[in-house]
């Protein structure tokens, strides 16, 4: 059976991308500007771009492909770790097995808390993160989790982030009403990913690589890939993640909901000197970029790892999800001074507040959206991405963005945030072409302004 991800045919078209001419990344780049699909040498073509009229065209063109089918929203989650319990022994994280420090797992009253005061920072939407112990975090403590967080809390959607699992485990998930299953896949390269795997169950490459042939078959719809750019060689991991979402829709009508991209960052008990891929800023920028290009309506999420100019230009560019006021420790979000108990899965580069990265994205020009009425509106899966393709899914995003980004302000803005933000939502309101819907929107906007809460289209 042929390999869904060919290592000798992707450094193949690798190599014969290398030194593209002018006239080929026109012509790229004008397939790319109308959502042509773009073949894997085109797509390898522009990765090794190196005009820098044309570098700066491919950015260009990203941001305006972004802003056609999300206009001007920006999702906004935040992750919660609720152990770091894991038996794996993967070399880049802090939470690796050789580690030595007193491991924790949160209690579901702990979980509780954790919830609440995420709903305090404004948040609605949740990454859990837990790492893999089959005797500590069972997939019944999970789902238990899961439960807690929904009963006790406004949080409205949780995407979980687990080990790759069985198709029973992902069923429960699913029962329970998952948002999306996440996974990385840390590297498609199959060497590398041997190497950075030593003696753990996550090693096992061809298992990881299909847990989400598992999830569509146990009725998950929505399903997030990425990679930890920096432990392989970056042409390569964009080339499979293109070449992994094709095989996903090619055989179950539907790709990528999402594409991570975190880049590799310093964790207890690793060294970045040992990892020769390490991606330069200037990569990162052209990574972000091609896969908007590759794949026009995927969201692409860009966590805390990144400084706060990065993110800002890459918003620009084609990030449409961030995460914000972030804590990689178990338990980390508090009211109380933190003690220094125990390791960061990885170290944050952007440490501003919910508050403050939602006031930077207002002052950009951009809808800070808290809004999970797809997932509960049952725009999901294909049908989700029908709208994406089309572009009509920002005729649905945007005034829902608008409406959360209100209830976000009414209730934990402070006065700066008051006078700045509803002025925001009104010119926005404004703009919506659509006046069945600008109507619906604006008579919403002043249900919410008066106590009135979670209003969607």
């Amino acid at each position: 059976m042929k390999k869904m991800i060919d290592k000798e045919y992707i450094n193949r078209i690798i190599k014969a991308g290398e030194h593209p001419t002018h006239d080929e990344i026109q012509s790229i780049l004008g397939k790319a500007d109308k959502r042509i699909k773009l073949n894997h040498l085109e797509i390898s073509m522009l990765m090794s771009a190196y005009d820098d009229n044309q570098v700066e065209e491919i950015y260009e063109i990203a941001g305006k492909i972004k802003r056609e089918i999300y206009g001007e929203r920006v999702v906004m989650f935040a992750p919660l770790y609720i152990s770091n319990y894991c038996i794996n022994n993967c070399k880049y994280c802090g939470f690796r097995r050789d580690n030595k420090f007193t491991r924790k797992k949160l209690t579901q009253e702990e979980i509780k808390e954790q919830a609440i005061q995420l709903e305090r920072l404004g948040h609605k939407r949740l990454a859990l993160e837990v790492g893999e112990s089959p005797i500590e975090t069972p997939i019944e403590y999970v789902l238990e989790s899961i439960k807690t967080i929904y009963d006790n809390s406004s949080i409205r959607r949780i995407n979980v982030n687990v080990a790759a699992a069985s198709v029973e485990e992902l069923k429960q998930l699913h029962e329970i009403g998952i948002g999306t299953y996440i996974l990385f896949q840390e590297t498609y390269d199959e060497d590398a990913f041997e190497e950075m795997h030593p003696a753990s169950i996550k090693g096992n490459y061809d298992y990881h690589l299909h847990s989400f042939d598992r999830a569509f078959e146990a009725g998950i719809e929505d399903v997030g890939g990425g990679v930890l750019f920096g432990l392989a060689d970056y042409k390569f991991e964009v080339l499979s993640l293109i070449i992994h979402n094709e095989y996903l829709e090619d055989k179950y009508g539907c790709g990528f909901h999402t594409i991570s991209v975190p880049r590799l960052k310093k964790a207890e008990g690793m060294s970045l000197d040992d990892y020769p891929n390490i991606v330069s800023d200037d990569e990162f920028k052209r990574i972000v970029t091609v896969i908007r290009l590759a794949v026009p309506y995927i969201g692409i999420i860009l966590s805390t790892r990144e400084t706060k100019d990065i993110r800002e230009e890459l918003i620009d560019h084609g990030v449409s999800q961030v995460s914000a006021g972030s804590k990689t420790d178990v338990g980390g979000y508090h009211d109380e001074i933190e003690e220094e108990q125990a390791p960061d899965q990885f170290e944050l580069s952007d440490e501003r507040s919910v508050m403050e990265v939602t006031k930077g994205l207002i002052n950009s020009g951009y809808i800070p959206s808290y809004c999970t009425a797809c997932y509960r509106k049952g725009r999901t899966g294909d049908r989700f991405m029908q709208l994406a393709k089309s572009g009509d899914i920002g005729l649905i995003c945007e005034p829902n963005a608008l409406m959360t980004l209100t209830e976000y302000i009414m209730d934990y803005g402070d006065k700066e945030l008051m006078g700045l933000g509803l002025q925001f939502v009104w010119e926005h309101a404004e703009t919506i072409k659509n006046q069945t819907v600008k109507d619906k929107l604006k008579d919403n906007i002043n249900k919410i302004i008066n106590g009135e809460r979670d209003l969607f289209f």
